[in-house]
């Protein structure tokens, strides 16, 4: 992954190779689906959507998972606690593991809780 300098979220997809290009895609349409007036954005030379001036969420790939990312609040890491055990989490990331399914119902529901708290905080 030489290049840095991406303009647009196809770009930065396709630095990856298709079967990630796929799982970063599903991620985006769910963003699209939950929260349609989200505009993407490249924020740290990843892909992030904002909704007026707050990030709603970021994503990057990895040769070994998907990072979905934001400062996480501990209402929101209080309320997927269940689904986040098992995954390697820190204040600000998600990593989902590319050797599994996208845990798209769960992605769903975070993007949700998320679009409520950005929406919430304008």
């Amino acid at each position: 992954m030489a290049k840095t300098d991406y303009k647009t979220i196809n770009e930065y997809h396709q630095a990856f190779p298709k079967e990630i290009q796929e799982r970063m895609q599903d991620i985006r349409e769910l963003v699209h689906k939950i929260a349609p007036e989200a505009e993407e954005v490249i924020s740290y030379q990843i892909p992030a959507f904002k909704i007026g001036k707050n990030f709603l969420i970021y994503y990057s790939a990895y040769a070994k998972h998907i990072s979905l990312s934001n400062p996480w609040s501990e209402a929101l890491l209080t309320e997927f606690e269940s689904e986040l055990k098992g995954l390697k989490v820190t204040k600000s990331a998600i990593q989902l593991p590319n050797d599994k399914s996208l845990p798209l119902d769960f992605i769903e529901r975070l993007l949700k809780f998320r679009k409520k708290e950005t929406v919430k905080t304008k």
